[in-house]
């Protein structure tokens, strides 16, 4: 037999000579040896043989399990795919190594620069993690600590997730190695306090849907380069934020939404294009409470037990663009929103307004408002909307985006 005398992998004219006997329909019947000894198809069958290599795509590994599949199938490195090196017709054992690093922890998947491990039911950061690892997952696992060197090495990691795990210990020097680090998502754990010494480097940090109660002065110093944070979830009251928690910070987004707050925290960054603070338990806006956030573009309040807002509150908010104050207490549109010349959506459904006046929304006088609004929602409000004036909605862009009606008693 042909096969006694090669390789135990099929070389390109074995699986060529099988497939033409066994489509033909019987004129080669001396198998793969009379097929070679016709000196007109010879020529033929490496012309072809070469074009089908030509064509041939690389290997590309999927991952972790894909690979313990392939049950032995011959596979192409790249200079044979490409038909560069066609001579000895059996694969090198260095193609059957996946593409991505040799560092690999098992059961996980990794690719390029990311290492994924979630959903593993790991019990601790596992090892042998390549140093070139850029984005971690270790999402949805059972870790409940995060050890001195469980980072060591990763100094060119990006992004860190570890949502959902069950962490509530954090070693003081546990993020030392992640000089890099921009991402840290570590949401939905047992956390109690905000983790000390973190990156300088941080710009994103989610870390809510925890059981933190407390934001002490100096926990965030030295994250100049930090702009997002999101800590709803956390049983945080206005007590629990020390006068400074948020000293030298510079953040662009806030979100607190889904805690057990008052009234708006003092003293957050006055550098805020975004604040959240949706599903508290805020009773009312009172006038020094906006004072600082002249750079707001869109704040959040709905979800909350907010009955008034003083005359004059919303004037410090001259960039707004965006309000939600739906799911609250109000019995009337608040004032001043016509001076706001950028604000183009409010969110006032769903609460006990029961009028609307002509000049509510609207400034008097055209060329007075800079931007139109788009979307006006007084839904689910004790407003009788057909004795509303027509006039009341002069600077808005369409009457679609005005949502009325469907009140529920």
């Amino acid at each position: 037999m042909l096969r006694n005398h090669l390789s135990p992998l099929p070389r390109p004219w074995e699986v060529t000579a099988s497939f033409l006997f066994l489509e033909d329909s019987g004129t080669w019947q001396g198998g793969a040896q009379d097929f070679f000894s016709m000196p007109t198809m010879w020529p033929l069958w490496l012309l072809a043989s070469l074009l089908a290599l030509s064509q041939a795509l690389p290997f590309e590994q999927k991952g972790f399990w894909d690979f313990t599949l392939d049950d032995g199938l011959p596979m192409l490195n790249d200079e044979e795919a490409s038909g560069a090196d066609t001579t000895s017709g059996i694969p090198d054992l260095d193609s059957l190594t996946p593409t991505f690093s040799a560092m690999c922890p098992f059961g996980c998947h990794c690719h390029l620069r990311v290492v994924q491990c979630s959903d593993l039911g790991l019990k601790a950061v596992p090892k042998e993690i390549s140093p070139d690892t850029t984005l971690l997952d270790l999402q949805n696992n059972e870790i409940s600590e995060l050890r001195k060197d469980d980072f060591k090495g990763l100094q060119h990691l990006y992004a860190l997730v570890l949502v959902n795990n069950k962490i509530s210990k954090i070693h003081e020097k546990a993020f030392s190695p992640l000089r890099k680090l921009q991402k840290l998502y570590i949401s939905k754990n047992h956390l109690v306090e905000i983790p000390p010494n973190l990156p300088s480097s941080l710009v994103e940090l989610r870390i809510h849907d925890n059981r933190i109660r407390k934001v002490p002065k100096g926990v965030f110093s030295g994250l100049r380069n930090m702009n997002c944070i999101e800590m709803g979830g956390n049983p945080l009251e206005n007590s629990g934020f020390q006068p400074g928690a948020f000293d030298g910070l510079k953040l662009n987004y806030l979100r607190i939404s889904e805690a057990k707050l008052t009234g708006i925290p003092k003293d957050l960054p006055e550098t805020l294009n975004e604040l959240h603070l949706d599903h508290n338990k805020i009773q009312a806006i009172e006038l020094e409470d906006l004072l600082r956030y002249s750079k707001l573009y869109r704040l959040g309040l709905g979800h909350n037990q907010i009955r008034m807002i003083e005359n004059g509150s919303l004037s410090f908010l001259p960039t707004l663009r965006e309000l939600h104050l739906d799911n609250n207490k109000l019995s009337r549109v608040p004032a001043g929103l016509p001076d706001l010349k950028l604000l183009q959506v409010v969110y006032l459904h769903t609460n006990n307004i029961t009028k609307v006046g002509v000049n509510d929304f609207c400034p008097v006088g055209f060329g007075v408002k800079r931007a139109y609004y788009n979307g006006i929602s007084l839904f689910n409000n004790p407003v009788p909307y057909w004795e509303v004036q027509p006039a009341t909605f002069r600077c808005v862009t369409d009457r679609l985006a005005i949502q009325f009606g469907n009140y529920k008693k």
